[in-house]
C-alpha cells in the first residue's frame, strides 16, 4: 500500500491551488483539493473578475452620454437595472467557477467540497471528520477583508458580500483609500449613487506614483466623489428607516444606505490548525516561507495571498506554478517579484510598472522623467474635459527605463505590453525608435519628451 492517500493535499481552491493542483497532476502525482466555497478562489468569485464585470457596466454610463456626440440619437435619459447587471455578473461567476471544476476533473485532481484544516505534518482533517494523509499539503487560502472594530461596525459589508446586493445603494460610505476602495468609489459613482471615501490619511492609492494617483483625485472630485481625509470611524448607528447614520472624526455626521469597509486584507490563517503542525506564521499571520514557498516544515508549502508576498492573481498563479515544477517536476524554481505591472481600474483607470518617482530619486539618485499630459481623441469630441497622464523615468546615466506609470482609458490593456520593454531593461532611445501607431493612445509612449 502506498505511503499516504496522495503525493498532494492543497487547501483552498483559489487561483494559486487550482494551477497547482492542476500542474502537479500533469507531472502524474495524485492530488486532491478541498474548498469549502466555490473552486476558482476570491479573484474568480468575489474579486476582480466580478468588479471589472461591474467596471464595464458602470462605463455605460459615460458612454452612453458620449454616444449622442458621435451621432447616436437615445429617446430619454437611459435607465439602469441594478438587478439585471448584478444577476448576469453572477451567472458568469457561476460559468467560470464551473470551467475551474471541470479542469480539474479533467486531470482527476479529487475535489473535497468542504472545509479542511492541518492535523500533522503529513495529515489533513475534513469538516466531516474523514482525515486524509498527503507526502505534500500546500496551503493557498489567500486572504480575508480586514474589517476594524467600532460600535456599530457589525452594519458594514466588505468586498465579499457587495456583489449580492438586494437593491442599489444611494448613499455609499467607503471605508479605505486603496484599490479596491477606489474602483468601487468609481463603479457606486457612475451607476448613480452618492459616494463619499473616508481615509485615515490624505493619501490614495500610496503605492503609486504621486502624479498618477493626483490625478484620478482631480478626476475623482471632478465626477462628485466626496473624499474625508484624516478620518477615522467613531461609530455607525442603523436609523428607523433603515438608513445607517455614519460618524468620523474631524468631519461632520452623514446618512448612508451602504457602508463599504476596503481597509486591506489580511492572511487567511486562523482556524487551519497550522499550529498542529508547527508551521511558523508571522506577526501578521501570514505563513513564512522560503523562495520555493516551502514553510518551516519540509512537507507543508504555501502560496498566494496567504503568504502575504505580493497580493496579487497573477502572482498567486506563478508561485503555484512554480511550486509544481520543484517538487514534482523536479525542477526549482522561483519567481521573479521584481518589475511587476499592477492597475486599479477606477474611473478612468491607472496602471503602473518599475519604480514610482519618489523611489527612482531615492534609489538612483540621477534621473529623467518623460511625461504626456493630454486629452483622449474620444473625450475632444465628446467635450469632456478629462485628461490622461503618461509619465516614464529613466536612469540618467542608462536612458535605461526604471519606471513607466499612466491614467487614462485603456490604460491597463497598454501597459500590459509596455510593462515587457520595462522588465527587459530597454532605454527610451528604444522607445524613440519605434514608428508611432496613429491615431492611438499608445502613441504617446514613443513621442514622450
Amino acid at each position: 500500500m502506498a505511503e499516504y492517500d496522495y503525493d498532494l493535499f492543497v487547501i483552498g481552491a483559489g487561483s494559486g491551488g487550482v494551477r497547482a493542483a492542476r500542474v502537479s497532476a500533469a507531472y502524474g502525482a495524485k492530488v486532491a483539493i478541498a474548498e469549502e466555497h466555490k473552486v476558482g478562489g476570491t479573484c474568480v468569485i468575489r474579486g476582480c473578475v466580478p468588479k471589472k464585470l461591474l467596471v464595464y457596466g458602470a462605463h455605460f454610463a459615460e458612454d452612453l452620454k458620449d454616444a449622442r456626440k458621435f451621432g447616436w440619437k437615445l429617446d430619454g435619459e437611459p435607465d439602469f437595472d441594478w438587478a439585471t447587471l448584478r444577476d448576469n455578473v453572477l451567472s458568469e461567476v457561476e460559468r467560470i467557477n464551473g470551467a475551474y471544476t471541470d479542469t480539474l476533473n479533467s486531470h482527476d485532481v479529487e475535489i473535497f467540497h468542504e472545509r479542511a484544516t492541518v492535523s500533522g505534518p503529513n495529515e489533513i482533517t475534513l469538516a466531516s471528520g474523514d482525515t486524509k494523509t498527503a507526502k505534500y499539503i500546500l496551503i493557498a487560502t489567500g486572504a480575508w477583508p480586514h474589517v476594524p472594530e467600532f460600535p456599530g461596525s457589525e452594519h458594514v459589508v466588505t468586498s465579499n458580500e457587495v456583489f449580492h446586493l438586494e437593491e442599489l445603494p444611494r448613499r455609499v460610505v467607503i471605508a479605505g483609500a486603496g484599490y479596491i476602495a477606489n474602483e468601487f468609489a468609481g463603479i457606486f459613482n457612475k451607476l448613480g449613487s452618492r459616494v463619499t471615501l473616508v481615509n485615515r490619511s490624505d493619501v490614495i492609492l500610496r503605492q503609486y506614483d504621486h502624479s498618477i494617483r493626483d490625478r484620478l483625485l482631480q478626476i475623482a472630485t471632478t465626477k462628485g466623489i466626496e473624499f474625508c481625509f484624516h478620518a477615522e470611524f467613531e461609530s455607525i448607528e442603523k436609523q428607523d428607516d433603515g438608513s445607517l447614520l455614519v460618524k468620523v472624526t474631524n468631519h461632520e455626521p452623514r446618512e448612508a444606505d451602504l457602508v463599504l469597509v476596503a481597509t486591506g486584507r489580511v492572511p487567511n490563517t486562523d482556524g487551519l490548525g497550522l499550529d498542529s503542525a508547527g508551521v511558523e506564521l508571522d506577526e501578521d499571520g501570514a505563513i513564512k516561507v522560503d523562495e520555493y514557498s516551502k514553510t518551516n516544515i519540509d512537507s507543508i508549502y504555501a502560496v498566494g495571498d496567504v503568504t502575504n508576498r505580493v497580493q496579487l492573481t497573477p502572482v498567486a498563479i506563478r508561485e503555484g506554478h512554480a511550486f509544481a515544477d520543484t517538487v514534482f517536476n523536479g525542477k526549482p524554481t522561483t519567481v521573479d517579484y521584481d518589475c511587476i505591472p499592477s492597475a486599479v481600474f477606477s474611473h478612468p483607470p491607472l496602471a503602473g510598472v518599475g519604480m514610482t518617482e519618489s523611489e527612482a530619486r531615492n534609489t538612483l539618485g540621477s534621473i529623467k522623467v518623460y511625461q504626456s499630459d493630454f486629452r483622449a481623441m474620444k473625450n475632444v469630441l465628446a467635450e469632456r474635459n478629462e485628461r490622461a497622464l503618461y509619465k516614464m523615468i529613466t536612469d540618467a546615466d542608462t536612458d535605461r527605463i526604471v519606471g513607466l506609470h499612466m491614467i487614462g482609458p485603456d490604460a491597463p490593456e497598454i501597459l500590459q505590453a509596455a510593462a515587457v520593454a520595462v522588465k527587459a531593461g530597454l532605454s527610451k532611445s528604444d522607445f524613440d525608435n519605434v514608428v508611432a501607431l496613429h491615431p492611438t493612445m499608445a502613441e504617446e509612449l514613443v513621442l514622450l519628451r
